[in-house]
């Protein structure tokens, strides 16, 4: 027996499976219509099931596939390539010219990534017709030049547009765009350069007709790109419930992030993600109001603490779930003292932004040596810059120390006055360290373990060896 005694429709099951598998490229289907006349009638007698699609990589023109192939959607894909010979990389007017072709209305998805500088503007003006079937949308700039739509881009509609991804891309038209964008369910917004500034109220109000927003990564590329000051005098606004948003990431300036926090809700989101360019003061009231808000961030119960050459970031998370997932809420601030980034952190931990009321572990960790980041006028910062990041941890029961941050956090912890040294970690049980303590800060940790047995509070002292955790 072989397996064409199988029907038609358990043939067209195994090719579903087969060429709709998550990792398969868009060109499996190719496979079975080469096998036998038979299975290509199957396949091209199915081609909504099977997700047929045409892929267009520029490298000949755009008719010498239509002219082989059935009236099958077209997908524009262009990835970059490691080899920098142009023979081997698309031909970017065979792109420009099937995008300003007569079948544009064929194509469902475009994905183009680093077109040059020189054919910008001709992209720019190829896209400004309605592209009735697009889905997916990939636009990424690299160099000098940002790639700039009007409000024409895409005929000003995009009724079945699932996915928009774009880097250092400006148009004034977002706002115009994303309100026909009603089946959206991703939005990636990355290096929005300040030409491309939307504001909170604009977002927010394209936002609302996107019901079926699931993520949202809104990046600019700098702090110039802030609202109004004028605009924090505004009364309250009706809140816009984003009902299926599970992934929110935001980068810019505290005032952005408060304008656009005051006007949302997320009640299903998963993850959060709030990159601030550095400031002094980080005041964020409606950030605070938005976290407490959802409920999956009131179970968390771990943290990470990482400070880097020019960022220092607290992780929390949650507890896995039973397949191995955990909510996250990560809060970064580009900043390359490390003085400033010790205050800027402990000043948003002290304000309770982040709910650390069930985090029993912490740990703190640098990727990078100590020694080679920046401190003010050469100087260390003082004991008590590292210990005011304790102080809102008030129940973890486990600390474990990277080997670049350890000498710093045990000698802070041995110079704690009598008072001080039951109040910081109160609840503290074990302190992991990922190299022998009695070689580089052994006195420095013998004195705090020392005192807090004398308060009734005993601390054991643990070494990870290489790979533990």
């Amino acid at each position: 027996m072989t397996i064409n005694v199988l029907p038609d429709d358990a043939l067209l099951e195994i090719f579903d499976i087969y060429v709709n598998d998550e990792y398969a490229p868009m060109t499996q289907w190719h496979t079975p219509i080469h096998v036998c006349r038979r299975w290509r009638s199957i396949v091209f007698a199915s081609p909504h099931r099977l997700n047929l699609r045409l892929v267009y990589n520029g490298r000949n023109p755009l008719k010498e596939i239509l002219d082989i192939w059935p009236d099958l959607p077209v997908v524009i894909l262009n990835r970059v390539l490691p080899c920098n010979d142009s023979r081997f990389g698309p031909s970017w007017d065979n792109i420009a010219g099937a995008l300003d072709s007569g079948c544009h209305n064929r194509i469902c998805k475009i994905h183009l990534a680093d077109p040059p500088n020189s054919h910008l503007e001709r992209f720019a003006v190829v896209m400004q017709k309605p592209f009735s079937a697009l889905t997916d949308l990939y636009l990424s700039v690299e160099g000098d030049l940002d790639l700039d739509f009007q409000d024409s881009f895409l005929g000003g509609s995009a009724p079945h547009l699932r996915q928009i991804t774009l880097q250092r891309c400006s148009f004034s038209g977002m706002q115009k765009l994303l309100l026909s964008a009603n089946h959206l369910t991703t939005l990636h917004l990355w290096n929005i350069p300040h030409s491309g500034y939307i504001s909170p109220d604009a977002l927010v109000t394209a936002l609302s007709v996107t019901t079926r927003l699931k993520t949202l990564h809104l990046q600019f590329r700098s702090p110039l790109s802030r609202p109004n000051p004028e605009s924090n005098c505004l009364p309250p606004r009706t809140l816009t419930v984003l009902p299926v948003l599970t992934e929110l990431t935001f980068k810019g300036v505290r005032e952005y992030s408060e304008g656009l926090m005051s006007q949302i809700d997320a009640p299903l989101l998963q993850n959060l993600r709030i990159m601030f360019f550095m400031d002094l003061i980080f005041d964020v009231p409606q950030l605070y109001r938005f976290i407490n808000h959802t409920e999956g961030f009131k179970t968390f119960h771990r943290a990470e603490m990482t400070i880097d050459n020019d960022t220092i970031r607290c992780t929390v998370s949650s507890p896995a779930n039973p397949v191995g997932y955990r909510r996250h809420l990560d809060l970064e601030i580009r900043c390359r003292r490390v003085d400033w980034q010790l205050s800027s952190l402990a000043q948003v931990c002290s304000s309770s932004l982040i709910p650390l009321s069930f985090v029993e572990e912490l740990e703190i960790l640098s990727w990078s040596p100590l020694s080679d980041l920046h401190w003010k006028d050469d100087m260390e910062p003082e004991n008590a810059q590292w210990l005011d990041l304790l102080d809102p941890f008030t129940v973890v029961k486990n600390l474990t120390l990277g080997n670049e941050v350890a000498p710093y956090f045990c000698h802070a912890l041995e110079e704690l006055n009598a008072e001080r040294v039951s109040e910081v970690l109160p609840a503290l049980q074990k302190i992991f360290l990922r190299e022998d303590p009695s070689r580089a800060y052994g006195k420095a940790i013998k004195a705090f373990v020392t005192a807090r047995r004398l308060f009734g509070q005993p601390v054991t002292v643990h070494r990870l060896r290489w790979g533990e955790s």
